[in-house]
């Protein structure tokens, strides 16, 4: 049975909805109110409070804690400076995805490492006679996301830290309403935004002072709906939705590379051994086999099918998880893996894995849709992602 996170009578009180989801075995909520609309808004016209404590964070610290970090990911930590942030990908020997996250050089041999799933063992096990502490803080420290363009301004004026020249994928410490946190210019939205870390009992504290602080910014609490939706629009792949993880893959097909992910420019393959390199490099030579890519759809094809049976156009707002087939002419290239209509761009749009041969960016292809119990196919081409990707999102200072 879920357990509430540190801020969870803080966000009980504000659901009014009581629509909540499991999240890492914590209750997460799914939307405020009856519908994410406004949620969605705050996250792209104002500032959206982000409850994230569920994800897996560790703390990898001692001598050899570069070196560790270095053999694990793909990416060259040793071209990492004290106070950067990155994401990255981690894979087994044969190259597949493990899963993806961020590492924070908080100090020279010193890191703040998330995950969307437990990965202890695996650390320790690639730790073996080394010197290095690995520790699981996922209950001791917590974390809200602070999204949206107003964002920066809120937290500039809640907290003690040098927020307007922060910049993108860098962290910093600070105090707000009297309490330690280190606030990172991160988060799953693609857009301007923070991600706060504190101490597990203190974030309560926190949130207080961020909605208070956050009247004059129309700040709102925001949940995991509107959440799938902005990071759709990001372009930002979901664990088990648009890849999984291998650790727990049945089959080979479920296992993604980091190739396959469109992540190749994260991929250092010169830098000193990690695990999966030889794969990988393997790999690189012949090109994947397959990738993740973005869809736009038609929409005048979407209406004639509704207009056919006498419908106006009808699409969920809730973001879609549901895998469809999608067509190259007559045959199977692929599958959509998430699909949202972006009230941003005002346009249906969804992340699918697509032969390799079918994943450059203007090829036309169809995406099954299913209209009152019939399946048909409608008209989309290849896009490059991020579909929304706002110059205030890296901009520094901020605005």
């Amino acid at each position: 049975m879920p357990v509430g996170t540190s801020v969870h009578e803080k966000t009980f009180a504000l659901c009014e909805s009581l629509n909540y989801r499991e999240w890492s075995g914590y209750y997460a909520v799914s939307s405020y109110e009856t519908t994410h609309e406004q949620e969605y808004n705050a996250i792209r016209n104002a500032a959206a409070l982000i409850d994230v404590s569920p994800l897996f964070k560790y703390r990898i610290s001692g001598k050899d804690a570069t070196r560790l970090v270095d053999r694990i990911i793909t990416r060259d930590m040793r071209k990492i400076a004290v106070g950067q942030v990155i994401y990255t990908p981690w894979c087994d020997e044969r190259g597949k995805v493990i899963d993806d996250g961020t590492v924070s050089r908080l100090e020279e041999n010193n890191y703040r490492w998330t995950a969307a799933d437990p990965n202890l063992r695996w650390f320790r096990q690639n730790a073996l006679g080394m010197d290095v502490e690995i520790e699981d803080i996922s209950e001791r420290v917590a974390s809200l996301a602070l999204q949206g363009p107003t964002s920066g301004r809120l937290l500039a004026s809640v907290a003690q830290a040098d927020i307007q020249n922060l910049k993108y994928f860098r962290v910093t410490r600070g105090t707000i309403a009297g309490v330690p946190v280190e606030i990172s210019r991160t988060g799953y939205t693609g857009d301007l935004g923070y991600e706060i870390w504190m101490g597990w009992q203190e974030a309560p504290k926190v949130w207080d002072a961020l909605m208070e602080g956050g009247r004059p910014f129309d700040i709102h609490p925001a949940g995991m709906l509107a959440l799938d939706v902005a990071r759709i629009e990001a372009g930002l792949l979901l664990i088990e939705v648009d890849f999984r993880s291998s650790k727990i893959a049945l089959i080979e097909s479920q296992k993604y590379s980091p190739f396959e992910m469109g992540l190749s420019r994260l991929v250092n393959l010169d830098k000193a051994r990690f695990v999966g390199q030889a794969a990988l490099r393997e790999e690189a030579k012949n090109g994947p086999v397959r990738q993740i890519v973005g869809l736009e759809i038609d929409w005048p094809s979407v209406e004639r099918l509704y207009e056919k049976i006498g419908l106006a156009p009808q699409v969920p707002s809730i973001a879609s998880r549901v895998a469809v087939p999608v067509y190259r002419r007559e045959n199977q290239t692929g599958k959509a893996t998430s699909t949202t209509w972006s009230p941003t761009l005002k346009k249906l749009i969804a992340l699918a894995t697509v032969e390799s041969g079918d994943a450059s960016a203007a090829t036309a292809l169809e995406m099954e849709l299913t209209v009152e119990a019939v399946r048909h196919r409608v008209a989309a081409t290849v896009v490059t992602t991020p579909f929304f990707n706002p110059p205030r999102k890296t901009k520094t200072p901020i605005a």
